[in-house]
């Protein structure tokens, strides 16, 4: 399990650092989704919160644990969909699709997902 977080915390740093690194978003931007990931792998894990259709992290029930966290990554991607976007001349409602899907992808078993028509799926 120790092993799959590693793995986890990997694959999502390299997603920020390719998606930053081409796309120019700012480095503090980087740095805080970075130092986020241990947070949000374990409320992934814990099934607090789930990758919506959007690309941005839902609560899954009642518990609003690291609400701060989760409200802090999703202004953040938000930011991210949009600079990309800008230069892909796409809306940033499109990048954030385009990246839930790679993120559906790359999900372990047992996260929860979101599909297009909104219901949620645990993989």
């Amino acid at each position: 399990m120790r092993t799959n977080t590693i793995i986890k915390i990997v694959a999502l740093s390299l997603a920020i650092v390719f998606l930053t690194g081409i796309y120019g978003v700012a480095e503090d931007i980087k740095t805080r989704m970075k130092s986020r990931l241990p947070v949000i792998i374990s409320l992934k894990e814990k099934g607090i919160v789930g990758e919506n259709y959007n690309g941005f992290l839902e609560f899954r029930g009642a518990s609003r644990e690291k609400e701060d966290v989760v409200n802090a990554e999703n202004v953040d991607r938000k930011k991210v969909y949009a600079a990309i976007a800008k230069q892909q001349g796409v809306s940033a409602e499109i990048v954030g699709q385009r990246r839930a899907a790679q993120i559906a992808q790359k999900a372990s078993a047992g996260e929860w997902l979101q599909d297009a028509n909104g219901n949620w799926y645990q993989k």
